[in-house]
């Protein structure tokens, strides 16, 4: 029995009590709260300010953060539901709460020192900060590898120098963690991540991007321009922030698998409602063995998608390796959302084209899934590599 296979069939498929209270907590908050304005700032692109608020009330931006270091100590699978059931709501939602959750608070709370951890992380894991994450630049996209962004040590600083893109959260962000090349010449081994106040000297925030979807989630480009970073606020040894990148990226990609997941489920449900209230031919549309296969395949594509998140967010929580895990669940769950949203447009006909019609903005959110936090074909490779290690030296 291959490892993947023990990891399954050690799995609970079933919720536990606290996870259901999670589960009921968050949809209620996401109906009262979120559904309303939902329409609203897809269409004028505005950052729900009010509603990340009330999740940092909930303790839902420092989710997997433990209780000591301000956050609400849930397990993965937990925060999985939670990221799932807000993203049903609204897909720019789930983002926000999933790049401060998986993006900022983990790698602090794993790599930081206990002054770093008092100083920075609580007040991100209460909501009191807001945090980005700075990885992607120009020439390091699917590559992060290749970071042209330098950190230069002068004294008690680092000195830093270059521009990330497409950084969620710009905006609003009050901290970002970051990273950069102290020596290119060690290529992984010289880049170092550091945590940055925003509105520290040198940091550079662009303009807001206007982007295909989640239109509620403020993404810009930040420069640091000879920005001094205290070497306090370094993440980490020098030189190890591409182990901090890869297993912070390793629980991002958990994250956004679960967005994916509310998407396709949002899908589905409005796909289902329409055709019951749809009548064309004297009967409701869902009588038609076309609308009925497209509605078995979204229910299909949403149920595997859960359960691969679920199995990733399982071994995490375990503390066993998921780096494979996490990769198949963000590759499979992020294409069953823009499969369901597709189904979702295509069941309503002309009307699934209009923007009065939410399956439409499904469909836009759905799409950047396959791309942010390594995009399908970096998930392929990351898979394949481990299917060719599998098979090393014959079949088995």
């Amino acid at each position: 029995m291959s490892a993947t296979t023990t990891a399954a069939a050690g799995m609970r498929f079933k919720l536990s009590d606290d996870q259901r209270d999670i589960r009921a907590m968050v949809r209620e908050f996401a109906e009262a709260e979120i559904v309303p304005i939902a329409a609203e700032i897809d269409e004028t692109h505005r950052f729900p300010e009010e509603n990340v608020r009330k999740m940092a009330e909930l303790g839902l931006l420092g989710m997997i953060v433990p209780e000591e270091y301000g956050g609400a100590g849930l397990d993965y699978v937990s925060y999985s539901v939670a990221i799932e059931e807000l993203s049903r709501a609204c897909a720019s939602h789930g983002v926000i709460a999933s790049v401060n959750n998986s993006l900022v608070c983990y790698p602090i709370l794993t790599y930081a020192t206990e002054e770093q951890k008092q100083k920075f992380l609580k007040p991100l894991a209460k909501g009191e900060f807001l945090g980005a994450y700075c990885l992607t630049e120009p020439n390091a996209g699917s590559n992060a590898a290749n970071q042209e962004t330098t950190a230069v040590l002068d004294g008690d600083h680092y000195v830093l120098n270059g521009t990330k893109l497409f950084v969620t959260n710009a905006g609003p962000s009050t901290h970002l963690v970051a990273y950069a090349s102290n020596d290119r010449s060690k290529g992984t081994r010289g880049i170092t991540a550091f945590i940055i106040e925003a509105d520290r000297p040198g940091v550079k925030k662009g303009k807001k991007e206007m982007k295909m979807g989640i239109h509620g989630s403020d993404t810009r480009e930040i420069a640091f321009v000879d920005c001094r970073v205290p070497v306090a606020n370094r993440l980490g040894a020098e030189g190890a922030g591409y182990k901090v990148a890869l297993d912070t990226l390793g629980g991002g990609r958990i994250g956004i698998a679960a967005q994916a997941v509310g998407i396709a489920q949002a899908a589905l449900e409005a796909a289902h409602r329409y055709s019951q209230e749809r009548i064309q031919f004297d009967k409701p549309i869902s009588e038609f063995p076309a609308i009925q296969q497209m509605l078995a395949d979204m229910a299909v594509e949403v149920d595997a998608a859960r359960l691969l998140t679920y199995r990733a967010s399982f071994l995490r929580d375990q503390g066993r390796p998921h780096a494979v895990e996490s990769s198949m669940a963000k590759l499979y769950s992020s294409e069953a959302a823009v499969k369901c949203a597709n189904w979702a447009v295509q069941i309503h006909g002309g009307y699934g084209y209009l923007t009065e019609y939410k399956v439409e903005r499904l469909y836009r959110d759905a799409k950047i899934c396959e791309i942010y936090e390594g995009t399908s074909e970096v998930q392929k490779m990351v898979i394949a590599l481990n299917v060719l290690k599998q098979f090393e030296g014959g079949s088995k």
